[in-house]
């Protein structure tokens, strides 16, 4: 039974994303049953037997139309629990975003470190491993999780896309602020590498006060070159803004912003008015709440699914791709 490989679920709203991932492991997903009830309770129970059986779970922790980030994560620590209960030998969760990931201080008194609970969370649900992609803060995951939980990057898919874009201008990597250096350096190395040129760095000021943002300087010489302002997610776009008008105020040559997920909470704030040429995401959450005209003229959506495929494979869960 145990040479048999995971069995993968995915939770209403996260097929897309694991069907992909399953085609290239070269594996089917399994079957579960998901019911909802008047009351706005629910059901989450898996079909395929798996009593003695790896299981791999997979479900994105943003809020839509249909369910909040509270909702998704609910049904996935309940079907967790359930999988347990039903014999599963070993648990692992596959949330390309994982909600809350902001929330990992105290930024004053009797403040909640939420990152911190929703880890218990997953701990007592059973599950064994985690496996996310770009989190806020790789440090803070690390201490709020004592099962594995594996931060997946996403630098080197973002400097492949943009090595086929910047041609042969001088090229600089753009922190929107200080907390992003370190993910922004892991952009520049790699796109520097692929280039097989030096590529510059630069900072961009940045305080926040509750919803209030100031901070004007910026760090670093943009003039005349190419510019990529590099975050780990576009919430209401504001940041990447900021940090973008800073660069046009600067003297840059060319523009772009790249982000490995897209909430787009404010719709199309962030492109109006366009001030970069296109901005690059993964597909980790869908762009659902931007207009189609926008995705076609201001968007560039990259595959992650290869980042979660190749790891799965490679710590030996499945035959290497």
């Amino acid at each position: 039974m145990l040479s048999l490989p995971p069995l993968l679920f995915a939770l209403q709203g996260s097929e897309s994303y694991a069907l992909r991932v399953a085609q290239r492991l070269g594996c089917p997903l399994a079957r579960h049953e998901e019911r909802d009830y008047e009351d706005g309770e629910h059901k989450c129970r898996p079909l395929d037997p798996v009593i003695g059986r790896d299981v791999v779970v997979f479900h994105v922790l943003y809020g839509d139309g249909r369910q909040s980030a509270n909702d998704k994560l609910c049904r996935l620590l309940f079907f967790c629990s359930a999988l347990k209960d039903a014999g599963a030998r070993q648990t692992q969760v596959v949330t390309p975003y994982l909600c809350y990931g902001r929330k990992d201080r105290r930024n004053q008194p009797q403040d909640p470190i939420m990152t911190r609970y929703v880890a218990n969370f997953f701990e007592v649900s059973g599950v064994d491993r985690l496996i996310t992609l770009e989190v806020h803060n790789p440090a803070a995951i690390d201490n709020a999780f004592r099962l594995p939980a594996w931060n997946l990057q996403c630098a080197q898919l973002f400097a492949e896309h943009f090595a086929k874009v910047v041609g042969d201008a001088e090229v600089v990597a753009v922190s929107p602020d200080s907390g992003g250096i370190k993910r922004a350096e892991q952009f520049r190395q790699a796109l520097e590498q692929e280039l097989g040129r030096t590529v510059g760095s630069a900072l961009m000021e940045k305080h926040r006060a509750h919803t209030t943002l100031t901070g004007s300087l910026l760090v670093g010489d943009v003039r005349d070159k190419t510019a990529i302002v590099f975050d780990d997610l576009i919430s209401t776009g504001e940041t990447l803004k900021r940090a973008g008008q800073a660069c046009l105020k600067a003297g840059v040559g060319r523009l772009f912003a790249a982000a490995t997920h897209g909430l787009f909470t404010a719709g199309g704030q962030l492109f109006d008015p366009p001030i970069f040429e296109h901005v690059a995401i993964t597909d980790t959450v869908p762009p659902f709440r931007l207009s189609s005209d926008c995705i076609t003229r201001q968007l560039q959506v990259l595959d992650s699914t290869a980042l979660i495929a190749t790891f799965l494979a490679e710590t030996g869960a499945f035959v290497r791709l």
